[in-house]
């Protein structure tokens, strides 16, 4: 259990010497997780037998685990509620309209895509 999670924090830190070294536009958590995502994969396709080891049993610990990440966000969201309610209509129309905007952007991307490759649905 202790080297899956050594290989979690160092892909983290990877990805956070990535992220600051090379100057990119995203955070170094993010680079990562994509640097995670390309060793499990690399790691998944040498060793498709997988189920039951103990990289399943670490990923089940981390993920039953996950629901703990979202209490400080929802303790600063009821510390904020005055804000809230100063710029809670803005909040929702800007949700509503970002909302619109994506299934807008989806479609407008699956038309474009259909058009071209000339095939229906």
């Amino acid at each position: 259990m202790i080297a899956i999670l050594a290989l979690l924090l160092a892909c983290q830190l990877a990805g956070e010497i990535l992220a600051r070294s090379l100057a990119l536009p995203m955070p170094g958590p993010v680079v990562g997780l994509i640097l995670l995502a390309i060793v499990l994969l690399a790691w998944v396709q040498r060793r498709p037998d997988l189920k039951g080891t103990l990289l399943d049993k670490v990923t089940t610990f981390l993920v039953g685990g996950l629901g703990l990440l979202f209490v400080p966000t929802g303790v600063g969201v009821v510390q904020q509620l005055g804000l809230l309610g100063d710029y809670g209509v803005g909040i929702v129309l800007t949700l509503i309209i970002s909302a619109v905007l994506t299934m807008l952007a989806t479609v407008g991307a699956f038309l474009a895509v259909k058009h071209w490759t000339g095939k229906r649905p």
